[in-house]
């Protein structure tokens, strides 16, 4: 499944190895960088079926999941196996969320957001100025045999990820997002088939037959020219830079949400600024606890209420968060 935080709705809008004497230790292996490129390319190109887990401190979770590529492209089904029913269905860009026990569907459109295994983000072509891409050693996962790469973190706005990778197909196989050396969260397979024939029975949701009672939460996005949305963040942490700013409007409400996506090449953090409710106007600065990877910081600004979440350490979505400004506003003044 994908990445949890605890403000769903916002959330619901990611061989040998060379001596070290004969490589920079500051620099990326190129060799390491084209098996990067290999594990964004495989889920376009292998079918597989399989069960993973994800962990982070003591909370664990099992889902299943399904993809099958042909020539109307990628289509899966991922069902969270554990705790409340959950279940994922994606035909290419599509994608519709089912949550059974909150009678609730949500469609959107995939945009930067990523599924295990696909979890790698397209270009790549920036991760080399924030991250130093290392080759490892050879490990088996699954009866699978992988290698292992490392992105190695450049400084401490970021978290490094070590990554295990099916020498055959290319397939991530396991995914670890480190913060020095501890595993922050995790993603593993625990069972997998690749390249088998896929039914497509099994591409089919399970609440398909409930969903005339289910309610629909479509999150529909309007992109906005530089300057449009009126906010923006003065003080960005090295390395990051702005992907795009969007309206999103929400089934059931009359004003949209202002939404800020930005990316260091790896990690994406997302700024959601949208009118405070009523009694919430007092000034607000608060950290909740990390969700796995991801580490949410909300403050008032004016009479909004700045949201900013993202795959990063506390001190990077802080710095962001308190670095949003109207600059309507602020060139008013």
């Amino acid at each position: 499944m994908t990445r949890r935080v605890a403000i769903v709705p916002l959330l619901l809008l990611s061989g040998l190895v060379m001596p070290s004497f004969a490589q920079d230790p500051t620099s990326s292996s190129a060799e390491a960088q084209g098996w990067l490129q290999r594990i964004v390319a495989a889920p376009r190109l292998h079918n597989y079926i399989g069960t993973f887990v994800y962990s982070s401190g003591g909370h664990m979770e099992t889902s299943r999941v399904v993809h099958k590529v042909d020539k109307e492209g990628e289509r899966e089904r991922i069902e969270v196996l554990d705790g409340s029913p959950r279940e994922v269905i994606r035909n290419n860009d599509e994608v519709r969320c089912y949550f059974p026990e909150r009678n609730t569907v949500v469609t959107e459109k995939r945009g930067l957001r990523k599924f295990f295994p696909a979890l790698l983000p397209e270009p790549l072509s920036k991760l080399n100025d924030n991250y130093i891409v290392k080759k490892g050693e050879r490990e088996r996962i699954s009866d699978y045999e992988c290698q292992v790469i490392v992105l190695e973190s450049r400084d401490n706005m970021r978290y490094s990820q070590k990554l295990w990778v099916d020498i055959s197909t290319g397939l991530l196989l396991k995914a670890a997002v480190m913060d020095g050396g501890q595993v922050v969260e995790q993603f593993v397979f625990t069972q997998l088939e690749i390249d088998g024939e896929i039914d497509e029975e099994l591409l089919k949701p399970n609440y398909l037959t409930k969903s005339a009672k289910l309610h629909i939460t479509n999150l529909v996005s309007s992109k906005m020219e530089k300057g449009e949305l009126g906010w923006q963040v003065e003080n960005l942490p090295p390395g990051f830079m702005k992907v795009i700013e969007v309206k999103r409007s929400l089934s059931g409400r009359t004003t949209p949400i202002s939404h800020i996506t930005l990316s260091d090449g790896l990690a994406a953090v997302s700024v959601f600024i949208e009118p405070a409710e009523e009694g919430d106007f007092q000034p607000v600065q608060k950290s909740f606890p990390r969700q796995g990877a991801m580490n949410i910081y909300t403050r008032t600004v004016g009479g909004n209420m700045v949201t900013t979440i993202g795959e990063v350490p506390p001190a990077t979505v802080i710095q962001i968060g308190n670095s949003v400004v109207n600059y309507k506003v602020k060139w008013a003044e």
